[in-house]
């Protein structure tokens, strides 16, 4: 971690933006472009070019002279960006990301046009309740000015009826840098939610890391870090905090879950170091963890918060839910069929599970979990069905 940035952030408003689009689409050139960072950094994701797992970078928007830049002035907002996956396999991990924005950005590549994985991550956002979206219409490099206009109709056409049908359209290149300083105006004129400061924390972790090099000293290890977003409440260096559910423990051919209790060392907001997180903008937290106890992403999909204050983990659940028209994705978009007792991919805060559908009566549904969750009463739950072997969104729902 770089302890020697000195930019005073804590005081700056943040906001969490994901980066959402069919695989492709130019999602992670333009945050490269936005932000100076690639986050396609595994080396499978860099050999194939495209984004498997969530990845992070963050900027701060700034004015001089009137106008708004990420290079210099007065910083004016911090904001972290989520990078999800497009491609139809990863949607699970799309879907874990969602759960940590305020806002989203939504690419479509022009020479392309509105694809299947274009539309999930549309109605996923909506089964995530995320209402302020940008769109990026890409590549326009590629096309004709004729056909992008009419890409740019497709795209009003696409939106109508749903969360974004008034969300600002901005033709782009990401690769010939066009219009790059107009997709940061849209991004400063987005509100920033209403934070919750006061409640106990409730951290969502979506990765988790050892940072230590080979080789590094002994004396100079640093503990586990978890990476993801705070919902609500504060968080200071020194404060003891626990995870759920926590360590997998395989014993007799069963499952248990322990929950881990650990110190909070340092708290980051992307490079820059703070004293207390609250939220807004992914954060960082080291902790006085063994390493290897987080590594390789072991701890995401957990919940931290302070000892005491996190509800018990749960296999059994109840939830309110709401079925979508059409299952998106799939040829000639079939219509989506009530819930019976079969299988369910749940997407609970930045958590995945599978759950057996035990009772089903109206608009309330109830399951059984293979692996547990923290569960927190009206959180919104994405809801998927197993259709030609693949996962795909059908609804959402909301804890009870």
């Amino acid at each position: 971690m770089n302890t020697e940035a000195n930019e005073d952030i804590e005081n700056l408003e943040s906001i969490n933006i994901g980066m959402v689009g069919h695989v492709e689409h130019g999602k992670t050139t333009l945050l490269y472009k936005l932000t100076g960072k690639l986050t396609t950094q595994h080396s499978e994701e860099l050999k194939r070019g495209m984004t498997i797992k969530l990845g992070y970078a963050d900027m701060i928007i700034r004015e001089s002279n009137g106008k708004l830049n990420t290079k210099d002035g007065k910083p004016l907002r911090y904001v972290s960006f989520v990078d999800c996956p497009g491609h139809e396999m990863l949607m699970a991990t799309m879907l874990s990301g969602a759960a940590l924005m305020d806002a989203a950005i939504l690419v479509i590549a022009a020479n392309e046009g509105i694809k299947p994985q274009t539309r999930e991550h549309l109605i996923a956002l909506e089964a995530r309740n995320i209402k302020q979206v940008i769109i990026v219409q890409n590549k326009i490099d590629l096309v004709s000015k004729e056909q992008a206009l009419q890409n740019y109709q497709d795209i009003k056409k696409f939106v109508n009826g749903t969360i974004a049908e008034n969300a600002p359209i901005i033709p782009c290149s990401a690769q010939q840098d066009i219009n790059i300083d107009k997709i940061i105006e849209a991004i400063y004129s987005l509100s920033i939610p209403k934070r919750d400061t006061e409640s106990s924390p409730v951290f969502i972790i979506a990765r988790s890391f050892d940072i230590n090099k080979p080789g590094t000293k002994i004396q100079d290890l640093k503990g586990g870090v978890l990476g993801g977003a705070l919902l609500r409440g504060k968080l200071k260096i020194g404060d003891e905090i626990e995870i759920k559910p926590g360590l997998t423990i395989k014993k007799e051919n069963q499952t248990h879950y322990q929950t881990i209790r650990t110190k909070i060392v340092s708290l980051y907001k992307g490079k820059y170091p703070v004293k207390e997180a609250t939220p807004g903008g992914s954060i960082a937290i080291e902790t006085e963890l063994d390493p290897i106890t987080t590594k390789t992403d072991n701890l995401s999909g957990c919940v931290a918060g302070l000892v005491g204050t996190i509800p018990e983990i749960t296999t059994k659940i109840k939830l309110k839910f709401k079925l979508f028209d059409r299952i998106i994705g799939v040829k000639d978009e079939a219509k989506v069929e009530n819930i019976k007792t079969e299988y369910l991919l749940l997407s609970a805060n930045t958590s995945i599970t599978v759950g057996l559908v035990t009772k089903v009566q109206k608009d309330e549904v109830e399951l059984s979990l293979k692996i547990p969750i923290v569960p927190f009463k009206g959180e919104n739950v994405g809801i998927a069905r197993n259709v030609f072997s693949h996962w795909r969104l059908i609804g959402w729902g909301e804890l009870i």
